[in-house]
């Protein structure tokens, strides 16, 4: 998932760094989930959430000089990686700065995320978090095999071109603390984020600063590329905007966070995108794509009406029915003005109509659309399985995408398919929407809302009318 940074003003950037900073006293939010069992009791846990580092203030240690400005590192502080490292704090979001700097806020049970705020000194696109145990010191880590995992989701705000995602990844616990000795910050400082896409654009990797190769991102004033990349299976539970949808799976070969070089990163300006350790396309279920145009969108002529506010469920069942047995398959329905709303069906001429994501749901699809069955040679959900054993880590996101526009989500993609083929069509906007800077301008005011977050026994987070 590649996110947009802080772009400071006044001189300064977005900035990031694993020494702890003590510039400004750290102010997690407060928020409420629950979990329920299947009795259908829920009880209350307390988490707190805390932002990503990729968009927290860098500067030097003990002064309030940045180590980073624009997308470039300062060669005065960074001339090279261990120099950088020791040179480099990571400072706090005090509590004003949510929502002010960074256009987050969030009630007791309810977060939302603004796409594009002004602040005094600041202008913020996008941003990701993460919860964290009430303590504040490690991540809130999910064991979801054999359990189910629901939220409530608003994306009526969001149009074409914007993407509210709520995933999991395999992150470390404590962000990498007790790992990388240079890493004093951890978890509660929003370190130690890797996903399924191996992303260059981290400033901090394993405790240390990505500035080998560091080059500027040549359309993206916040964002640059090191010399490594970062990855993790990804469990994507929700990608969409108020046009288009998905849920997808995303294996790796390799156990939890694992900083690439090279062949393993599977870059695709190398052309080695099928050869790294992640499987980067994953096996996704998309309503849209899947082809039943009606399913989800704006309006009571859908299905599931986009423009209000919708509980989302996944499952994760396994061959056993037990939390240690081999994921087999990843249901999906939904809850929509107290009515509960199976999932889509595939909808092509000699395919199954399936309605959840299995292997053999892969395999079919994947044949279909004429794609690579990389999930498949990842490990398939089995692997994704095994990732979740392990348990992972909530990450809840907005942002707008410099390369590819969105199209992969809400439009067709590749641009130039042939009208009809089975797959392209991902949504309705054209292929002329998604760029970031028409977003930016047109969009600026956009937000997502997610809220009531559960997880328990299967069919334990929400309500069957009776």
């Amino acid at each position: 998932m590649k996110l947009l940074a802080l772009f400071l003003l006044v001189g300064s950037g977005a900035v990031m760094g694993q020494q702890a900073g003590t510039n400004t006293p750290e102010a997690p939010l407060s928020f409420t989930i629950q979990k329920c069992t299947g009795t259908g009791t829920c009880t209350n846990e307390q988490t707190k959430i805390t932002l990503d580092s990729n968009w927290r203030w860098t500067h030097h240690v003990n002064d309030y000089v940045n180590c980073y400005t624009g997308n470039e590192w300062d060669p005065q502080w960074c001339p090279d990686v261990d120099t950088c490292t020791a040179n480099c704090a990571l400072d706090g979001v005090a509590s004003g700065d949510w929502s002010g700097t960074y256009g987050i806020s969030a009630t007791s049970t309810e977060l939302t995320l603004k796409f594009v705020t002004n602040g005094p000194y600041s202008k913020n696109i996008g941003s990701r978090s993460y919860l964290l145990e009430s303590g504040g010191a490690n991540y809130k880590m999910f064991n979801l095999l054999n359990q189910e995992f629901s939220f409530e989701v608003d994306d009526s705000q969001l149009d074409c071109g914007l993407n509210g995602a709520l995933y999991l990844v395999e992150m470390q616990a404590d962000g990498g603390l007790s790992e990388f000795p240079t890493n004093k910050a951890g978890a509660k400082f929003g370190t130690g984020y890797c996903d399924a896409q191996c992303p260059h654009d981290m400033k901090w990797i394993s405790g240390e600063a990505n500035i080998i190769d560091w080059g500027p991102s040549p359309d993206d004033p916040n964002s640059g590329h090191g010399h490594y990349g970062i990855c993790c299976p990804e469990m994507d539970l929700w990608e969409a905007n108020s046009q288009s949808q998905a849920y997808t799976s995303h294996p790796c070969t390799t156990d939890g966070y694992y900083r690439c070089e090279g062949t393993d990163c599977g870059d695709n300006e190398s052309d080695e995108r099928y050869d790294g350790v992640c499987d980067k396309d994953g096996c996704d279920f998309a309503s849209y794509r899947h082809g039943d145009k009606t399913f989800w969108g704006p309006g009571s002529s859908f299905t599931v009406d986009s423009s209000q506010k919708v509980q989302v469920v996944t499952q994760f069942i396994t061959d056993s029915g037990t939390a240690t047995g081999n994921l087999v398959e990843i249901r999906r329905l939904y809850v929509q003005n107290g009515q509960v709303i199976e999932n889509s069906k595939v909808n092509f001429d000699g395919v199954e109509a399936y309605d959840s994501i299995t292997d053999q749901f892969c395999t079919d699809t994947k044949d279909l659309f004429g794609d690579l069955n990389d999930h498949e040679i990842k490990g398939g959900l089995r692997q994704m399985g095994n990732a979740m054993k392990n348990g992972m880590v909530l990450a809840l996101s907005l942002w707008d995408d410099h390369a590819a526009y969105m199209l992969w989500l809400d439009s067709t993609y590749p641009v130039d398919a042939a009208p009809g083929t089975p797959g392209a069509e991902r949504g309705p906007c054209p292929t002329s929407s998604g760029r970031p800077e028409d977003v930016e301008a047109q969009q600026p005011n956009a937000a997502v809302k997610f809220g009531n977050i559960k997880y328990g026994d299967i069919g334990s987070t929400y309500a069957r009318k009776a």
